[in-house]
């Protein structure tokens, strides 16, 4: 009887990932010249599991591949070689190929093994005791000149602009590289009703003449390699990307610029999968919370059998008295298994915080920096969902801190700080909220700059009279930039806006504080999990809404002679020197019956992106525990609602989108054109 091995394949894919982030961490922490034996054989057990089971599984490509690696581990962990900082490194690319492997096997196609060949030849020359040398072309290209032509073929997936690339920019500095032509494919724009302007349609074929040679193309691309399909051919036959060689039989030619017609070109796509960026769908659980989960099945079985003897027979006083008590233990044990289910999903927050010590060291590294990173509270629990989705935006906020805030070592020493600069992280519970902190002792955010910047972008007025907390809030504005060079690492115009627009569909929220020549924190704010709210339920006339207790700040009856008229007939409440607008529910979504009297009615305090207003409501309801129900999924997306509930009642309530109700109302920010409440207070005084 043979033995079906596909139904192991995601156990040993699971496994090899957790094996390689292992490697990944300690080789960060080896140092040459100073080798911990234990290290090294923890390095050399896990590429000795991956090779063990794709041996097994048939991946041969991971085994052939993987066993150089092993060799060359297993001589260091002997004492016959010394290890170097050349080995380190080669380690570590060893590593981001072992994952770009697998990752196309876990998809179901065969993985590109032009990067895997290319480190397999550098670690066999080390093992030969040759020295390192680049691999030659199998095809030499004659030229007259020491131009070449490349084709490029850059095909975005539609999520690029959600992790914070702006291909304008990376067009700018592929350009800068010599002699650009540039082929725009609009095939895939859908029609105008089912297009979002979150997405990228648009694909680009480019024909590049530079004497700067295949690798500062591929620089340009380097950050969005993950979130596209990129293949660059030199004109003539040689695929350097796919290593396809030229045919003896036809020697290759470069195309000068004359003779280049993209338009009649056929455009041809690196035919591989894109890399898998799907959320994992298994997670691991401790025997704990398994058998908490038993014990609270266990208890609401009990109960239930309690609550049906109960039932049977003629209803007594004494039963009704017993029933309403079965009633509550039903409520306590389903109020703890809810619990138990939930603490299933939390994972810590060191499964996002393991991946930036390769960032950190590797950025750090190609700024000419010096960095420590320092993480805390690691073992913070939080719902996985969460977790997945606040990776990206915290690796955009490192970039950050490491290319704008910390300084140089020569910078640091002048400024009579230590020449190694400190990015941390930091995770903490904080009610019923997660707190992420990333801080840097870098520079602090020049809010002079910032402040000219918005100017120029007409973001605000120059005579807009702002705080620094508010200038500081303008790096969330989309499009705003303060670098004045583009780089690979940040500074493209784009992102920061996109970091809290990504924050804020978890129903979070981010918030920056900063101090000139001491550093700056960014602060995220995220809900536990994205399964359960707590909410405080609210009445407009008929009907009931849910608004998220996270975004309440308070609730409070109007005194009339603090409300007053501002321009285009938005009530503002006068509330410890602040100018709070008023927004009348009711009208927003259109409901009749309800209260319209400002003084009769309840207002409730909410805030988004450090922005206050008020909402007008009928009643507070209780607060409760919700179970969030996708509207967009069951229906359709709807603005100023991010979901819905189904009450103890049976009926529908909406859950309010804060957000989303400013965008509604017609509200901005300070520099907007339609309520400036930066100028409040003259206009209320005029």
């Amino acid at each position: 009887m043979s033995i079906d091995l596909s139904q192991f394949f995601e156990v040993f894919f699971e496994e090899s990932f957790e094996g390689l982030d292992v490697m990944e961490s300690e080789l960060l922490n080896l140092q040459p010249g100073d080798l911990d034996s234990e290290t090294v054989n923890t390095i050399f057990r896990a590429a000795h599991s991956i090779k063990g089971g794709s041996g097994t599984f048939g991946f041969t490509s991971v085994s052939d591949f993987t066993h150089v690696l092993e060799t060359l581990l297993d001589q260091i962990r002997e004492g016959q070689r010394d290890l170097t900082a050349e080995h380190v490194n080669l380690f570590l690319q060893a590593v981001d190929c072992l994952r770009e492997m697998l990752t196309s096997l876990q998809a179901g196609t065969e993985p590109d093994l032009t990067n895997s060949n290319t480190l397999k030849k550098e670690f066999e020359l080390i093992l030969n005791g040759e020295v390192s040398a680049p691999v030659e072309q199998p095809v030499t290209i004659e030229s007259d000149s020491s131009l070449d032509t490349y084709e490029v073929s850059f095909e975005p997936q539609h999520h690029l602009f959600k992790t914070g690339n702006e291909p304008l920019y990376l067009i700018q500095e592929l350009a800068g590289l010599g002699e650009l032509e540039v082929n725009a494919h609009v095939d895939g724009i859908p029609d105008i009703n089912d297009l979002s302007s979150d997405d990228c349609y648009i694909s680009w074929v480019f024909f590049l003449t530079t004497d700067k040679g295949e690798a500062a193309i591929k620089e340009v691309f380097e950050w969005v390699e993950d979130d596209a399909e990129i293949k660059i051919t030199l004109c003539g036959g040689l695929f350097s990307d796919d290593m396809e060689t030229a045919s003896n039989d036809e020697p290759a030619k470069v195309a000068v610029d004359e003779s280049i017609e993209p338009e009649n070109t056929p455009v041809e796509r690196k035919s591989v999968a894109a890399k898998s960026n799907a959320e994992t769908t298994s997670i691991r659980v401790s025997i704990d919370k398994v058998d908490s989960l038993i014990n609270m099945v266990g208890e609401l079985v009990i109960t239930q059998a309690m609550l049906t003897q109960l039932g049977e027979g003629e209803i007594t006083e004494n039963k009704v008295v017993a029933l309403q008590e079965g009633l509550a233990q039903l409520a306590h044990n389903t109020r703890d298994l809810q619990e138990s289910v939930m603490r299933i999903r939390m994972l810590p927050i060191s499964f996002v915080f393991s991946r930036f010590p390769r960032l950190v060291r590797d950025t750090s590294q190609k700024l000419g920096k010096q960095v420590e990173l320092k993480l805390l509270g690691e073992q913070t629990e939080l719902d996985k969902t969460v977790m997945e989705k606040i990776s990206d935006p915290m690796v955009h906020l490192v970039r950050n801190s490491l290319d704008h805030g910390l300084e140089t070592p020569e910078e640091r020493m002048e400024a009579g700080k230590d020449p190694v600069g400190t990015v941390t992280l930091n995770a903490f519970h904080q009610g019923g909220n997660i707190v992420i902190e990333i801080m840097d002792d870098g520079n602090g955010l020049n809010t002079k700059k910032i402040k000219q910047k918005a100017v120029q972008n007409n973001l605000i007025q120059p005579d807009d009279e702002l705080s620094d907390d508010e200038i500081n809030e303008l790096i969330f504005m989309p499009g705003f930039s303060t670098a004045d060079e583009v780089s690979d690492i940040s500074g493209r115009g784009v992102g920061m806006d996109v970091v809290r627009r990504n924050i804020q569909a978890l129903n979070g929220s981010i918030e920056v504080t900063s101090a000139q020549g001491i550093g700056s924190t960014f602060t995220i704010r995220l809900p536990l999990t994205l399964a359960i709210l707590d909410g405080q339920l609210v009445t407009i006339g008929e009907h009931t809404y849910i608004i998220p207790l996270i975004s309440i700040v308070e609730s409070l009856q109007i005194e009339l002679d603090k409300v007053n008229c501002v321009g285009g007939g938005v009530d503002v409440l006068r509330l410890r020197d602040e100018y709070i607008p008023i927004l009348r529910l009711h009208r927003i979504f259109n409901h009749s019956g309800a209260i319209e009297e400002l003084n009769k009615g309840l207002l409730v305090i909410v805030e988004s992106d450090n922005q206050k207003v008020g909402l007008l409501v009928d009643d507070l309801l209780a607060q409760q525990q919700v179970v969030i129900k996708s509207l967009e999924a069951n229906y359709q997306k709807v603005e100023g609602v991010s979901g819905a509930t189904i009450l103890g009642d049976g009926r529908v309530s909406l859950i309010v989108d804060i957000t989303g109700l400013i965008k509604l109302a017609g509200l901005k920010k300070a520099g907007s054109q339609e309520l400036n409440l930066g100028h409040v207070d003259t206009e209320v005084n005029s």
